[in-house]
C-alpha cells in the first residue's frame, strides 16, 4: 500500500466520525479543551491537562509489527517487542470502528527536520489537548503545503480504547503498536502524550540511519555566539533541556536531533520540558515560555488560585510543559548547524562514583555511548519512584529499533571526521550514593560546561580516575576543586574504591551482551574505552 492509498484508507476511516476537526489553530483547540472539560486555564493562560493513570511512558507496552521488512532489520532484544501483522490488523479495525460517531481532531505535520529526510505525518486524536500537543511538538506545514499534503505515516491515538490482552496479544490494556511497513502507529489505553512524540522518534531512528545514513540522536543541541555547536546526550531527567537552555547560547532543540553530512538539525517543532521545581532564576527560557498556548501537563495550582505550583508533585514528578520553538527566546528554528565541537554525555550517577566532568578519548566516547549508563529519574516511566540504575544504549535505547551498534558505528564515523571534544558529565550524586551523598548543584554543572565550551579546561592539570581511566581536570573557574575529585568527598575513601570497582564490574558484565554481535570494525575501539577491572 503506497502513501496515496494509505491516505485514502484513513480518510474512509474518518468518515464514520460524527465531527472531524482538521488543522485547528491554538485558540480553537484551547476553546475545545475547556468546553469538553479536558483542561482549565492557568493564570498565565496556559491550559492545564492531566494524563490520568499513566503519567509517563510504558516501554514494556510498545510493540513493533514483525514482518518481512522488520524480521532481520529490527533488533528484537529486550526493548523491541514483536507483535504479528494479524494482531495489528485486528486492533486497527477495532480502533477505527471505535471512532464511529466520535469527535476527532486531525493534524497534518512534519517530523525529521530538513525536507530531504523528514516525514509527513497525520495524527488522529480523540482528545483536543493531544492535538494541541502535536501542533507544538511537530513541524507545521505552510497553508500551500497542506493543499497537496499526503502523509508518510499516520498516528491513531485513542486513549479511551483499551486492548484485550488475551485477544490482541498485548501485555495489558494500554499499548503502542508501530507498523513500519504499513506506516501506522496505534496508541490506546493511555493519555500520556509523550507516547506520540517517542513513537515518531522510534520511526525516525529506523529510517534515518537506514535510508539517509544519518545519525539520529536522543540529545539536546545549542549554538554559541561564534557559531559553534554542542550536543547534550542523556535520558529524561539528566539535564538535557535544562543545560542546553543556557542564556549565553542559542537553543537549537532540547531532545531529538539528526547529524548528516550537512550538519546538525532539530527533528521537532517544539520543546517538552520537565517543570518540577521550575523557577525564573534557574531556567528562565522555559519559565518565560509558559504562556497562552503552552500545554501544561499534570501540574497543579496553588490553593484558591490559578497560579501554577511548580513544586507540587502530587500527581507525578514527571510534570511537563509543551510549547512550540518560537515561544522560546534565543532559538534557532529549523536550521542546519555545522558539526558540533563538543559532545556532552550526561549521566545521573546514583552511586556517586563518577566525577562532575571528565574528558573522553575516542575509544571511551564510543564505549560510554554504547553503555549509556545513568539512572532513571522518578516519574519518567511508569513505576519509577526513585532513581534506578540503568544502562540505556546511545542514551535512548527504548527508542532504538536498530541494533545499538548501528548508531555507534555512525557516531564513530562522525568522531573520526570532525574530532569534537567529548565529555562525560555527572549530574547525579557526589560524596556518596543516593540517600547518603547529595546531587551536584546545577550552577556547578553549568560552570563546568561553560568552561569546557570556552576551552578553559584544555590547559589545566588533570588526574586519571581508576578504574574507568577518566581524565579529570583538577580545577575549573567558579567550581570548588574538591568537587572535581569525588573520592575525597566520601567519608570512607576505601568504601569509595570498593563501590567504584563494583560499578566497573557492572559495566563489564553489561558489555558482554555485545560479545555475540558483529561489532567489526569498532569492536577493538569500544573495548579499549572500558574500565580496567581487578578480580572481585
Amino acid at each position: 500500500m503506497d502513501a496515496s492509498q494509505r491516505d485514502w484508507a484513513h480518510r474512509v476511516m474518518l468518515d464514520g466520525a460524527s465531527t472531524v476537526h482538521w488543522q485547528n489553530g491554538v485558540p480553537v483547540l484551547i476553546e475545545e479543551m475547556v468546553r469538553r472539560g479536558e483542561a482549565q486555564l492557568s493564570e498565565q493562560g496556559a491550559p492545564m491537562c492531566y494524563t490520568g493513570k499513566f503519567t509517563g511512558r510504558s516501554p514494556q507496552d510498545r510493540f513493533i509489527v514483525g514482518d518481512a521488512l522488520t524480521a532481520h532489520t529490527v533488533d528484537w532484544r529486550e526493548n523491541n517487542h514483536p507483535i504479528s501483522a494479524d494482531r495489528y490488523e485486528a486492533v486497527y479495525h477495532k480502533m477505527t470502528s471505535f471512532l464511529s460517531g466520535k469527535t476527532v481532531y486531525v493534524r497534518d505535520a512534519y517530523a525529521g527536520g530538513p525536507a530531504h529526510c523528514r516525514l509527513s505525518i497525520r495524527v488522529v486524536n480523540t482528545l483536543a489537548w493531544h492535538n494541541l500537543f502535536c501542533h507544538h511538538m511537530f513541524g507545521r506545514p505552510s497553508p500551500e503545503a497542506l493543499t497537496t499534503f499526503v502523509p508518510d505515516f499516520t498516528i491513531i491515538n485513542i486513549p479511551q480504547f483499551e486492548a484485550s490482552p488475551s485477544q490482541d496479544g498485548t501485555r495489558q490494556g494500554n499499548f503502542v503498536i508501530i507498523n513500519l511497513s504499513q506506516r501506522v502507529i496505534l496508541i490506546g489505553g493511555t493519555a500520556y502524550a509523550g507516547e506520540m512524540k517517542k513513537g515518531i522518534f522510534t520511526v525516525l531512528n529506523y529510517f534515518l540511519p537506514t535510508q539517509h545514513r544519518t545519525l539520529s540522536m536522543h540529545c539536546a543541541a545549542n549554538r554559541g555566539s561564534g557559531g559553534d555547536t554542542a550536543l547534550f546526550f542523556g535520558l529524561s531527567g539528566t539535564g538535557k533541556t535544562t543545560l542546553s537552555a543556557d542564556v549565553s547560547r542559542t537553543l537549537i532543540g532540547d531532545d531529538e536531533h539528526g547529524w548528516d553530512e550537512r550538519g546538525i538539525f532539530n527533528m521537532e517543532g517544539g520543546c517538552y520540558a520537565k517543570t518540577i521545581g521550575l523557577s525564573e532564576s534557574r531556567e528562565p527560557t522555559i519559565y518565560k515560555a509558559i504562556r497562552f498556548g503552552t500545554l501544561v501537563e499534570n501540574m497543579h495550582c496553588k490553593p484558591n488560585s490559578r497560579t501554577i505550583d511548580y513544586d507540587n508533585a502530587a500527581t507525578t514528578e514527571n510534570v511537563r510543559c509543551a510549547y512550540p520553538l518560537h515561544y522560546a527566546s534565543d532559538i534557532v528554528p529549523f536550521s542546519v548547524e555545522k558539526a558540533p565541537g563538543h559532545l556532552f554525555f550526561l549521566t545521573c550517577d546514583a552511586y556517586g562514583i563518577f566525577p562532575p566532568i571528565a574528558r573522553l578519548n575516542r575509544q571511551q566516547a564510543l564505549y560510554h555511548f554504547l553503555m549509556g549508563y545513568t539512572s532513571k529519574i522518578a516519574g519518567t516511566e511508569m513505576g519509577v519512584t526513585r532513581p534506578q540504575i540503568t544502562f540505556s544504549a546511545c542514551f535512548g535505547e527504548a527508542f532504538l529499533p536498530l541494533s545499538p551498534i548501528a548508531y555507534a558505528t555512525l557516531l564513530d564515523e562522525k568522531l573520526k571526521r570532525h574530532n569534537p571534544s567529548v565529555w562525560l558529565v555527572n549530574t547525579g550524586w557526589i560524596g556518596g550514593g543516593y540517600g547518603v551523598g547529595h546531587r551536584i548543584a546545577l550552577h556547578h554543572t553549568r560552570n563546568l560546561i561553560r568552561a569546557a565550551l570556552s576551552n578553559q579546561l584544555e590547559t589545566v592539570a588533570c588526574t586519571v580516575q581508576t578504574p574507568f581511566q577518566l581524565v579529570v581536570p583538577t580545577q575549573c573557574p567558579d567550581v570548588p576543586s574538591s568537587l572535581l575529585q569525588p573520592r575525597s568527598l566520601w567519608q570512607d575513601p576505601v568504601r569509595y574504591d570498593q563501590e567504584s570497582a563494583a560499578l566497573a564490574r557492572k559495566f563489564v558484565a553489561h558489555f558482554a551482551r555485545y560479545q555475540d554481535a558483529d561489532l567489526s570494525p569498532i569492536l577493538d575501539k569500544v573495548e579499549q574505552g572500558g574500565p580496567v577491572c581487578s578480580p572481585s
